[in-house]
């Protein structure tokens, strides 16, 4: 997953024709680092199909507020720079609940090809 650390470099990632996924966490949350054990296995399964992008809420406050990120982790999904979908709450999130988000995802981005 690649890291995104300014603002500019989260423009040009979801800019993109290809469907990106940008998770939002922070160091300090519980319910961010319960995602680690997963993560890579999900981000493998969906490869070629997602891209996956990381923002740390804490570098990128005036982005997160503009986006409105008030829970985390948080999960948005952009195509050509304009958001699709998105999975925000307070909540810890499951594995489940992500993969039937990212399922969402790419049915919205797939009506868009038609």
């Amino acid at each position: 997953m690649q890291t995104i650390v300014t603002d500019e470099a989260f423009r040009e990632a979801v800019a993109s024709e290809e469907l990106t996924v940008a998770v939002f966490k922070t160091t300090w949350c519980k319910d961010c680092h319960f995602l680690d054990p997963f993560m890579p296995d999900v981000e493998q399964q969906y490869e070629g199909r997602i891209r996956f992008i990381h923002v740390d809420r804490d570098d990128l406050p005036d982005l997160c507020s503009e986006l409105n990120i008030l829970g985390i982790p948080s999960f948005i999904a952009f195509r050509s720079g304009k958001e699709i979908v998105r999975f925000v709450s307070k909540l810890r999130k499951t594995r489940e609940e992500i993969e039937q988000f990212l399922g969402r995802a790419l049915q919205m981005n797939e009506a868009l090809n038609t």
